[in-house]
């Protein structure tokens, strides 16, 4: 069975122009996730699907499988499951390992901890998703949904509610074909801290991320096992 990482990144990224290739930390989020990824002990290699053919060339010569993808498929007209349907069509391997370039500050061991796991539950779970724990006083139209307002409870004691981030998603080639999603039908909700999970979506996302991976080694993929 071979288990492969899956990179997907596009052109024409709108909140933060160029966020995959533009400078970050003296390399780019592209590249420091494909070295983080290349490393990863437990993976048979890094396939990395894209529109952009100088993000496929950088991969290339990084020593990954590529994947053209169809403009059709990197367009903000079709659904995300249309897109993860139609990259899990063009994987070449049996497990996918999802993990996006805009999660930078995910570490090695994490990653190599979640395959290992997936790989012992997968008769149990046919998905690993990674989450961050929410303890926030949530209201929804006017109401709130995770407390009583009668019996207010200090904020540690709120129900434990976890929020998908997407750093890494582990999924059968299959079942993400069935699903058209990184998150199958009995998922392995897999908990990272708050700084593993931080997602670049924002140029103060982009600051952050670029500061916290500069001045912190803990959150450098390399440093992973410190």
């Amino acid at each position: 069975m071979k288990v492969k990482a899956l990179v997907a990144v596009r052109s024409g990224s709108q909140r933060v122009q160029n966020k995959n290739i533009r400078p970050f930390a003296g390399s780019s989020l592209l590249e420091i996730k494909l070295e983080q990824l290349l490393r990863i002990r437990n993976l048979d290699g890094v396939i990395v699907n894209s529109n952009d053919d100088s993000m496929l060339e950088i991969a290339r010569k990084m020593g990954c499988e590529v994947v053209k993808r169809e403009q059709k498929y990197a367009s903000n007209e079709v659904s995300m499951s249309e897109v993860y349907k139609n990259m899990a069509e063009n994987f070449n391997g049996d497990v996918i390992v999802y993990s996006n370039v805009t999660n930078p500050l995910l570490k090695d061991y994490t990653i190599e901890k979640a395959i290992d796991t997936y790989m012992m539950k997968a008769d149990d779970f046919d998905s690993l998703n990674s989450a961050h724990l929410i303890k926030e006083f949530l209201f929804k139209e006017g109401f709130p949904i995770n407390y009583d307002l009668e019996h207010q409870p200090r904020s540690q004691d709120l129900p434990d509610i976890y929020a998908l981030n997407f750093a890494i998603n582990i999924i059968e080639r299959e079942r993400m074909i069935e699903c058209k999603n990184v998150v199958g039908k009995h998922p392995y909700i897999w908990g990272i801290d708050d700084i593993e999970a931080t997602d670049i979506d924002n140029p103060l996302d982009f600051e952050f991320a670029e500061y916290v991976y500069t001045h912190h080694m803990d959150y450098k993929g390399v440093k992973s096992g410190i």
